[in-house]
């Protein structure tokens, strides 16, 4: 068996709409990697929260919500027990009660021990906010990505819209500057650079740069490993 401490972790980590998870599975494509949508985890929750009417401050019910979810990603898909929620979990609502829940220790800790169990041979992509800081502190490559809230905002607008979401701009400008605000200055596990972590400001970079540029960072690393 492989020691999971020797299999190969890239974590992308960055603000919502920064990019992270388009170029996490695409650079997971390109090695082969399994691949791990962290945030995907916090509003399967959500979303499992809401059907089941559990309030969004009973942090314990919120916590047993969590540990008790079969999370699978398929081919850019994500699924729950087998059923693929992909648009499901990306509505407005799901977002923003994502975003309150992952502040709560009780559900992160709940979902510390399945993020582990997505580190498999040959290796992972993690994007998130702490897969650097705190799940995969270990990881041979550390990536932040980051842009603009304005060409986030634009992003999140075309996504919504692309999906038959309506959409705002300006209130999704507003609710990801109040987002980034929140996820910067929890108690638990803040938005942050891990150590050591590479950054790179996608607000100017197609998806393909900067795919190459994640790919250029991992093969220096193995270089020099």
């Amino acid at each position: 068996m492989t020691s999971a401490d020797s299999i190969p972790v890239i974590t992308i980590d960055g603000p919502t709409a920064s990019g992270k998870g388009t170029v996490a599975q695409r650079v997971a494509e390109a090695l082969h990697f399994h691949y791990l949508d962290s945030g995907a985890l916090y509003r399967l929750t959500a979303l499992s929260a809401l059907r089941a009417r559990v309030a969004l401050d009973d942090e314990p019910a919120l916590a047993q919500t969590a540990a008790g979810m079969r999370p699978s990603f398929r081919d850019g898909n994500v699924l729950l027990d087998d059923v693929d929620v992909s648009t499901d979990i990306r509505a407005e609502e799901v977002g923003n009660a994502a975003s309150k829940i992952a502040a709560l220790p009780a559900v992160r800790r709940a979902l510390v021990d399945l993020q582990l169990r997505f580190r498999q041979a040959p290796g992972l992509i993690a994007d998130g906010r702490d897969m650097g800081t705190v799940i995969f502190p270990d990881a041979c490559l550390k990536v932040f990505l980051t842009a603009s809230a304005e060409a986030r905002a634009e992003r999140r607008y075309k996504q919504l819209i692309d999906k038959g979401f309506s959409a705002n701009i300006n209130d999704l400008l507003k609710d990801l500057n109040e987002r980034d605000a929140r996820d910067a200055n929890r108690a638990v596990a803040p938005l942050r650079p891990a150590e050591g972590a590479y950054l790179l400001d996608t607000s100017n970079l197609t998806v393909n740069q900067a795919v190459e540029q994640v790919l250029g960072w991992y093969a220096a690393v193995r270089k020099s490993a």
